[in-house]
């Protein structure tokens, strides 16, 4: 049993805390799900980018799907072999694709012709031959928040079947791009089946008329997006997931790719944060906190609840806005929350606060953003110290 109150006496709140040991069963559940078949679990690092984090998984036989060229580099440095990272995003630098090129990645995903052009162009350009996956956008609504649907027409991402088979065609005609994977990925926090499946068949039909016409591909990158319980969700088993992806790919011989974030991650972490006071206004009560929304953005953004336990507190529980210091409206971790009564320096732990969390937080009002501890074998340490004032002004007290 974690003794966060232990932890916040000696890092400090607000501190983020991940216990690595519950990320090593949720990435070995999904690896077991997929035993039997070629596949590669390429841990999505945007959902917790801290480099302790994307070395666990890497330890554990994990690759790396990225965003940018920062976490390419991310992975690497992490310890993630080459030829297990792929790299993702919509809209990438010419000097990122340069980059990935010459770092010779696993692939890059191509999300338009537009970007097949660029990638072809800088391989030529470096003499060289870029491995290329194209994402497929199979417009199957994924049920889940807007903000986190990728798989739709009306989504940024990927490109129809039509586009898709022209810039099959194109990169197999160009001496510098070799086409070796296919890929999909439409939404996050996925709690239906069905729409994976759907998905998975679109795509793998598209496959099988890609190997018609002598093109054939050897990763079929399915995406992530599994989605875990915040609240009441009811989520997908792993082997029901598996099987959903297996049962389209029939006859194809191909090396699944999976690439899960949330689901390692969201549970295995916590936010702590301090309570400063209580305040009223009118019946309106509030639990002012030393954690804010550059923290912990996700419920101000997505209106996510996350569950918040009173650490050692009993007592009548009544709503409260838990609420931070940054100086907006915006600025809350919940609303009407159940809470006992709350006094200074008492403690808030917010659980489910692993994927998604320390990743997007800023730096906003001149805040220093929280420490983070690993817990592993009831050992911990710290993997990120908090930052200073003069961390926060390092980029720019030089042109004063």
């Amino acid at each position: 049993m974690t003794d966060f109150k232990a932890l916040a006496q000696t890092y400090g709140t607000p501190l983020y805390v991940y216990d690595f040991d519950a990320m090593s069963a949720q990435f070995e559940s999904l690896k077991e799900a997929f035993r039997g078949r070629k596949s590669i679990l390429a841990y999505a690092v945007k959902a917790n980018s801290n480099l302790s984090v994307v070395k666990h998984f890497a330890q554990l036989g994990a690759g790396a799907d990225c965003v940018s060229i920062g976490e390419v580099r991310r992975a690497l440095m992490a310890g993630v072999p080459k030829y297990r990272i792929l790299f993702s995003g919509v809209g990438k630098r010419d000097d990122e694709i340069r980059e990935a090129i010459e770092a010779d990645i696993l692939y890059i995903n191509v999300e338009s012709e537009a970007e097949l052009s660029r990638v072809e162009a800088i391989a030529a350009e470096l003499g060289t031959t870029a491995r290329i996956s194209i994402r497929v956008n199979p417009n199957i609504d994924p049920k889940t928040h807007p903000y986190i649907s990728t798989g739709l027409h009306d989504n940024k991402f990927g490109v129809e079947i039509d586009a898709a088979k022209r810039m099959y065609i194109q990169a197999k005609n160009a001496p510098s791009l070799d086409p070796v994977g296919i890929h999909f990925h439409i939404g996050s926090q996925l709690t239906e089946l069905e729409p994976i499946y759907e998905a998975a068949v679109i795509v793998a039909d598209l496959l099988r008329s890609l190997q018609a016409i002598d093109i054939e591909l050897k990763f079929f990158d399915i995406g992530g997006g599994l989605g875990v319980r915040y609240n009441d969700e009811t989520t997908i088993a792993p082997y029901d997931y598996a099987q959903a992806v297996l049962s389209a790919l029939r006859g194809l011989d191909v090396t699944v790719v999976c690439e899960p974030g949330r689901f390692l991650t969201a549970n295995a972490g916590y936010f702590l944060t301090k309570v400063l006071y209580e305040k009223r206004n009118g019946e309106k009560r509030f639990v002012v906190v030393d954690g804010a929304m550059n923290d912990l953005i996700r419920p101000s953004l997505y209106k996510a609840y996350h569950r918040i336990e009173a650490l050692g507190k009993t007592g009548e529980e009544n709503a409260a806005d838990v609420v931070g210091p940054v100086c907006e409206s915006g600025d809350f971790l919940a609303k009407n929350y159940p809470l006992p009564p709350m006094e200074h320096n008492d403690l808030l732990l917010v659980h489910s606060a692993g994927a998604y969390g320390f990743g997007m937080g800023s730096n906003y009002n001149t805040r220093g953003r929280s420490a983070e501890v690993a817990i592993e074998g009831g050992k911990e340490r710290l993997i990120r110290r908090r930052e200073t004032f003069d961390d926060v002004i390092a980029c720019e007290r030089d042109y004063l």
